[in-house]
């Protein structure tokens, strides 16, 4: 039976070699679409693994800083840390923008490190965006900042430093722009992404809370127009009431969230409930940030994902079915042969059943290598999961079973003399 099924093989090995080929390329994209999957949910998680946060303390009655905007004032943090089970605290911003790379030949930077001109093509082509992280310098362990690095050093300064994750494509001690300033690349990071996939970038928190929230140069004269025109502001002989306010227009004061870690031991509910009840913000523990990431953030994305991956894979296996069908009928004359020398229906059966399977397994094999080969080529993260692969060998033996079922029946069902008389 096995030297039927061979010899047959050989016959015409070309053609079932590429048929497992192609088989092999459709499997492999139903691979990848479900790595697709898993990328967006893997994406989320490490959103939050990356925080180092136990609590997120955001504006009150919002969903926190990755699904709605959230604002609060930057000292509310050193009143969580006086509760107990509170080992640190710190604030944190999050905003997403188009990041670019500075050209080395581009004019000095001004005092407040504008540069004139646009940029060189290599550096618009090499354009990101990106979300910008504000976190508060002083390297490993601070909330915010990254966990690891593959390069570099971490935050140290005040000022118009960054750490990426390579994904961005940016060097060590290149330059890049963020709002009016540029900020020199001295670390980098791996696997800093955003819930939506997009690499963060992180920046000292003085700079990113200037980024976000202060308007630019003439957004702020027009304000100081307006404020000097209003005699509330500007009264006669109280000069100090106008420079006071003009001060607080040009400074910002706000962050998105304040992430907490807690002691060894300490209970997350109850620090929750301590910081609602004394602070009065809306505080998530991990579970529920990670419930609000992926039943309301990523959700409509997931599903759609979701739902064409179910689409493609009974497509595929409507494809794979049909292949091993055809080859079949397409041996008939030659089964018909056996059937007039007396070769067993069992040995007929086999020899088909076994076709099968051989062609399952070499589209697996192609399959799976192609979909780990292209993953990294894809704009976001692909992830392929071994549990994923298993239960996809598994779907393509059954499916192979199950077409050579039909097969042969069709097969055993065939009149000899028909057969070779048409």
């Amino acid at each position: 039976m096995i030297s039927l099924a061979g010899r047959d093989i050989l016959h015409a090995w070309g053609k079932f070699v590429f048929t497992g080929v192609g088989l092999g390329l459709l499997i492999g994209v139903t691979l990848s679409m479900a790595g697709i999957y898993r990328g967006m949910v893997d994406d989320a998680e490490v959103l939050l693994d990356n925080s180092g946060a136990d609590l997120w303390a955001v504006q009150k009655d919002t969903l926190g800083p990755y699904a709605e905007p959230s604002t609060l004032a930057d000292d509310l943090y050193r009143g969580i840390l006086t509760l107990p089970g509170v080992a640190r605290a710190a604030n944190v911003t999050y905003l997403t923008m188009q990041v670019r790379p500075v050209a080395p030949n581009q004019a000095a930077p001004n005092q407040t490190g504008v540069q004139a001109g646009s940029p060189a093509g290599d550096e618009a082509a090499r354009e990101r965006r990106a979300m910008i992280v504000g976190v508060v310098p002083g390297g490993f362990g601070e909330p915010g900042q990254p966990p690891f690095l593959v390069a570099g050093r971490h935050l140290t300064r005040g000022h118009y430093e960054a750490v990426a994750d390579v994904t961005t494509g940016f060097r060590l001690g290149e330059q890049v722009r963020i709002r009016r300033n540029l900020y020199t690349i001295v670390g980098l990071t791996r696997r800093a992404v955003s819930s939506g996939g997009d690499p963060m970038v992180y920046i000292p928190l003085k700079d990113a809370q200037e980024a976000q929230f202060l308007k630019d140069n003439d957004a702020i004269i027009a304000q100081r127009r307006r404020t000097a025109a209003n005699p509330v502001f500007n009264r006669p002989g109280q000069p100090e009431v106008l420079d006071a306010v003009l001060s607080a227009q040009t400074q910002s004061s706000s962050v998105n969230a304040i992430l907490v870690r807690l002691e060894p031991g300490a209970n997350a509910d109850e620090v929750a409930a301590d910081i609602r009840r004394w602070k009065h913000l809306t505080v998530y523990t991990r579970a529920e940030m990670n419930e609000i990431l992926q039943a309301k953030l990523i959700a409509t994305s997931a599903r759609q994902i979701f739902m064409f991956l179910v689409i493609l894979s009974v497509v595929s296996a409507a494809i794979v079915a049909f292949i091993i069908y055809t080859l079949t009928l397409g041996k008939i004359r030659e089964i018909a042969v056996l059937k007039l020398i007396g070769t067993r229906n069992r040995t007929i059966a086999g020899m088909i059943l076994q076709q099968a399977l051989g062609l399952g397994v070499i589209g697996f094999v192609v399959g799976k290598t192609v979909a780990t080969l292209w993953a990294p080529i894809f704009p976001k993260y692909v992830l392929l999961l071994p549990g994923d692969a298993a239960r996809g060998f598994l779907v393509v033996v059954i499916i192979c079973v199950l077409a050579s079922l039909v097969a042969i029946r069709a097969a055993l069902r065939v009149d000899p003399a028909e057969a070779i008389g048409g």
